[in-house]
């Protein structure tokens, strides 16, 4: 039967060549583009810092774009679902690596070693829950999501080569933005797992009935 909204049969699953998956795919090529804007001269370069801040918005952009698209014309597919969080976290765990790498402070290596070793940990545990039942992204993570997004996109401009007023109450504004998302990465990586421990009892639950 036709699917009034996609046009396609409802009981046909989408092709992997899609635009939602290409521009995950964009999203993770662009990493290492990133990666060499963000760390040209040991993040000295004011022009290639600037360009590092647009493509870094730009390929988390396309992380928003890519979902409304699948959801909106039917194109979820298991490669998406994949290779999305995948794209997410390898354009973060870049950024947060790279700019350790820039500040060299000790907080901030700490504060981007434990919030990859989260975001990593829960993605590959959400992989392997998946057999039990699907376990969607919390209110909490979404906001995280944003709030960490906006953190490391301000840090990725060239604050502390400008040393003007204006950008010492952006570099501020990106600590206050990183230390909220910080904490909410942290309190929701242990729902999920709550969450995971209960879905996994509910299912061998069911199992027995």
């Amino acid at each position: 039967m036709p699917d009034p909204q996609s046009g396609t049969s409802a009981t046909t699953p989408p092709s992997n060549f899609n635009i939602a998956n290409a521009l995950t795919v964009l999203r993770i090529a662009g990493v290492p583009v990133f990666g060499w804007l963000l760390l040209i001269d040991g993040g000295a370069d004011v022009s290639t810092r600037v360009w590092s801040f647009v493509a870094f918005s730009l390929l988390m952009i396309t992380d928003r774009i890519d979902g409304d698209l699948a959801r909106s014309r039917g194109l979820v597919t298991d490669f998406g679902k994949l290779a999305d969080p995948i794209a997410d976290k390898a354009l973060t765990g870049m950024a947060f690596i790279g700019l350790a790498i820039i500040f060299d402070h000790w907080l901030f290596w700490a504060v981007a070693i434990t919030t990859l070793v989260r975001e990593w940990g829960i993605t590959i545990m959400r992989l392997f829950i998946a057999k039990y039942g699907v376990m969607p992204a919390s209110q909490g993570g979404r906001i995280k999501t944003t709030m960490q997004a906006g953190a490391l996109a301000l840090y990725c401009l060239p604050l502390e080569i400008w040393d003007t007023t204006a950008s010492d109450i952006t570099m501020w504004v990106a600590h206050v933005l990183l230390a909220v998302a910080y904490v909410i990465t942290m309190v929701t990586g242990v729902q999920y797992v709550i969450d995971a421990r209960r879905l996994r009892a509910e299912w061998f639950a069911a199992q027995d009935a």
